[in-house]
């Protein structure tokens, strides 16, 4: 069914979608989180008229505003990358895909940006109250910008409210709710946004905790570490609530990106959670059913199947049911699925085939049959498998998977300790007493970045090899470019990327390291 396909340039390509994502990664989290944190402490200020509160919202303002600059620029390269790397994805489906990204720059990204140069710009310039009011329209508009982006990737990862067209061999939107209000794009849009909010109170803390350590700007770093902790605390609760969530829909739409984060090979009622465990680096036979698949591991029984179908007895399938099939639960081999969705290709052929002989009896008959609901739900539904040859490449990596999720979550639960322990200690007024919890605050800035980014690969590596679930596999999406040229953008990336991180991290280091500039109230305490 794949002729010419080049293995290497599809590879490169996802190499190339990857690193930029990632690095764009790094700057987002905190864009999304710290524009409520400032939003929060200019609130503050209006209410007590206490200058100090303004010196500290227009020191985390700086530090944002670095953030955002560089956040901006790998954005834009990303999206770009839609059109020159994926074309073929874009063709098939932008008609969706481009919906939303078109009403994030036209609506989100606009309202941040017009409202941006006034938070900056506008303290002596315009009213305290229009001033606030454009910092927490700062804040809803970056937030805004993430929903639109990440209903866009929910829809790839679930797609719904769109129809197949056979004339024009793409899919079309026919129903815009479907898409935006899709359970699984909302349940992303949420978890990713409080996991951000957390990275940024993590943030917030690390960086006052530096001031605490050298007696430096005490006043400015207790008032943060209060807002930061408050705010990182319910924001964690909220992050752990939305995971659980998001958990249930993968196990619903995206089985084998659940089974391979629990490296789970063959399917079980009852089945159990690993809280932590070391993978053997064996090859596993699925054939059977007794396996050293971890040297070591720790499990809370049921756990898995309560967290996937909130069922303690649910039965909840592994990698080899999904490959082979489990009459007994209803789940289809993919042998089968593979079957049907060549089936479905090659309706399409004939049907282009009629079009272009100028049989239109022919063809409106294969149009018919390819629009009807029967169609739709038995074949059309598998066709991204028509293109599949090998079944084992829809297995993901699943020691890289295992690992990025079990880090993440145990990070999480790290958070919302840490907290819990900062918030007691200020009840105790002894936070700036205690040099071990600010050196751990510290550290603990690139552990929220890290749990970021595991996060994020359990996404986007757990729904390989597909770019749209079970309807498009990332061979088929890419652009018919050469490989070379991918290979030197890559490296130019590369390079591109780490010279504005580096860039990124020496301002920001030296920004903290000079602090506030500004009057009003006094320095230190």
């Amino acid at each position: 069914m794949i002729e010419n396909i080049n293995v290497s340039l599809v590879d490169w390509s996802r190499a190339q979608f990857a690193l930029t994502a990632m690095y764009h990664w790094i700057f987002v989290p905190l864009t999304l989180g710290i524009t409520f944190i400032m939003a929060i402490m200019e609130s503050i200020y209006l209410k007590t008229g206490n200058p100090e509160w303004k010196k500290i919202t227009k020191f985390w303002m700086k530090l944002f505003g670095i953030n955002f600059a560089i956040g901006v620029a790998t954005g834009i390269i990303l999206e770009f990358e839609f059109g020159t790397n994926w074309s073929n994805y874009s063709w098939f489906v932008g008609d969706i895909f481009g919906a939303p990204l078109a009403i994030e720059g036209i609506m989100a990204f606009f309202l941040e940006t017009t409202f941006i140069a006034v938070m900056f710009f506008g303290w002596e310039k315009v009213g305290k109250g229009f001033h606030l009011l454009s910092t927490w329209l700062v804040a809803i508009g970056s937030n805004l910008s993430a929903l639109w982006i990440l209903v866009a990737n929910g829809w790839m990862q679930d797609p719904r409210g769109m129809e197949f067209n056979p004339v024009t061999a793409r899919n079309e939107m026919v129903n815009f709710l479907d898409v935006a209000l899709s359970p699984t794009a909302i349940n992303k849009f949420l978890h990713t946004l409080y996991s951000s909010y957390l990275l940024s109170a993590v943030f917030v803390i690390g960086v006052a905790s530096w001031y605490l350590l050298k007696k430096r700007e005490v006043v400015l770093a207790r008032k943060s570490i209060l807002v930061a902790a408050i705010f990182g605390l319910l924001t964690s609760l909220f992050t752990i609530s939305t995971g659980d969530g998001s958990a249930r829909r993968i196990a619903k739409v995206q089985p084998m990106k659940l089974a391979s984060l629990e490296g789970l090979y063959h399917g079980r009622e009852h089945a159990n959670l690993i809280a932590w465990g070391f993978m053997s680096n064996k090859p596993v036979d699925m054939d059977k059913q007794e396996q050293k698949d971890f040297y070591y591991k720790i499990e809370i029984p049921g756990f898995l199947s309560y967290l996937a179908y909130a069922d303690w007895n649910a039965f909840v399938p592994g990698i080899h049911d999904l490959l082979q099939g489990n009459s007994k639960y209803g789940l289809m081999s993919v042998k089968e699925k593979t079957e049907r969705g060549r089936y479905a290709i090659g309706k399409l052929k004939a049907y282009k085939d009629a079009v272009d002989r100028k049989d239109n009896v022919v063809a409106e008959t294969l149009k018919s049959e390819f629009l009807s609901k029967n169609f739709k739900e038995n074949y059309f539904k598998y066709f991204g498998y028509g293109y599949i040859t090998n079944p084992d490449k829809l297995i993901p990596n699943i020691p890289l998977m295992f690992y990025s999720f079990h880090i993440m979550v145990v990070l999480g639960f790290y958070f919302l300790l840490f907290f819990i322990l900062i918030i007691y200690l200020i009840l105790r007024k002894k936070t700036i007493e205690n040099k071990w919890i600010l050196r751990i605050a510290i550290w603990s800035i690139p552990l929220a970045y890290v749990a970021s980014q595991c996060g994020w690969i359990v996404a986007e590596v757990g729904r390989q090899p597909w770019v749209i679930q079970d309807l498009m596999p990332a061979m088929i999406a890419v652009s018919h470019i050469s490989t070379g040229a991918v290979q030197v953008t890559f490296w130019l990336f590369v390079v591109i990327f780490t010279t504005l991180l580096i860039a990124e991290l020496k301002i920001m280091f030296k920004q903290i390291e000079v602090g506030p500039k500004e009057d009003g109230g006094p320095k230190n305490v």
